[in-house]
């Protein structure tokens, strides 16, 4: 029996990664023509075309499919074993960390954990990324470093995942607002125009069913897609926001805040990384100072 070429696995990962020979070529160092020769190859050895032409691009076929997290999985851990151990001088340490962050992370977490990173490892540095969808993909082709968020169903189950604080959402208007003088009962707080965060675009929320269940409806005059943009519109206007409490509170400097008078759910904020990066000394440090940063 032959023994497989194994150099194949890293061009299959690049090739199911970009889904495009020229782009593939690129990363790997190729001309277009060896990387189609690879596809070749790969397409003799696993019996399957795994890309074929749509239009004017390429699609994988669902063996491809099915190889793409497997192969990328081997890939890591490959590159993990031939990694040399070494240990951490954060005094010398020079790498670039990225994080994909839940909305608000940034204005609330950001300059601690920026002053923390740089007081111990002047040589980081971070770049923090929007967070448009709770798609594992990222951390697992390494485009992201560490993630922060809801854990949702989309995450990926071999994802690491540590819970860094609990949040409750409570009711936000702007400083000389109704809503900003006497008790909030449901009644005054369904009477009011509301502005709804919502990343899918959906009209409804938890909030919504705990209203219903008094037989309250509130007034949803528009919806954004984040904490951001849903406080702004608030402190300039008589719309009602609805934010987690302690991921909002940089934000929502100068504004009244109060408590929902429904029962809304708790949501917990965690950090997800992928399971190869859990050894590496760097990112164990970039760890601890999220969680640090967000215990403090």
């Amino acid at each position: 029996m032959s023994r497989p070429d194994l150099n194949l696995l890293l061009t299959l990962d690049v090739l199911l990664t970009e889904g495009n020979v020229a782009r593939a070529a690129r990363r790997l160092h190729l001309s277009p023509s060896a990387m189609s020769r690879a596809l070749a190859r790969l397409r003799e050895t696993t019996g399957d075309p795994l890309l074929v032409r749509a239009g004017r691009g390429l699609v994988p076929t669902p063996r491809a499919q099915e190889l793409r997290e497997q192969v990328n999985r081997l890939v890591q851990e490959a590159q993990g074993v031939l990694r040399p151990a070494e240990l951490l001088d954060l005094s010398r340490l020079s790498r670039h960390f990225t994080l994909r962050t839940s909305d608000g992370f940034v204005e609330c977490f950001g300059p601690a954990l920026i002053a923390l990173t740089r007081r111990e490892a002047p040589g980081v540095r971070l770049r923090f990324v929007q967070k448009p969808d709770k798609d594992s993909a990222a951390l697992r082709d390494g485009s992201v470093d560490l993630e922060t968020g809801v854990i949702g169903a989309a995450s990926s189950p071999e994802i690491r995942t540590r819970a860094l604080f609990r949040d409750r959402f409570i009711g936000v208007v702007r400083a000389d607002h109704p809503l900003a003088r006497g008790k909030v009962t449901a009644a005054r707080y369904a009477a009011g125009q509301h502005v709804l965060v919502s990343r899918r675009g959906l009209d409804k929320g938890p909030i919504d069913t705990a209203l219903q269940a008094q037989g309250l409806t509130r007034d949803i005059a528009v919806i954004v897609a984040g904490f951001a943009d849903a406080l702004a519109l608030a402190r300039g206007s008589d719309l009602i926001a609805s934010v987690p409490e302690r991921h909002t509170a940089n934000l929502r400097a100068g504004m009244h805040g109060f408590a929902l008078p429904v029962q809304a759910p708790a949501i917990t904020i965690s950090m997800l990384w992928h399971p190869r990066m859990d050894a590496d000394p760097a990112h164990r440090w970039l760890r601890e100072c999220v969680r640090q940063v967000c215990a403090d």
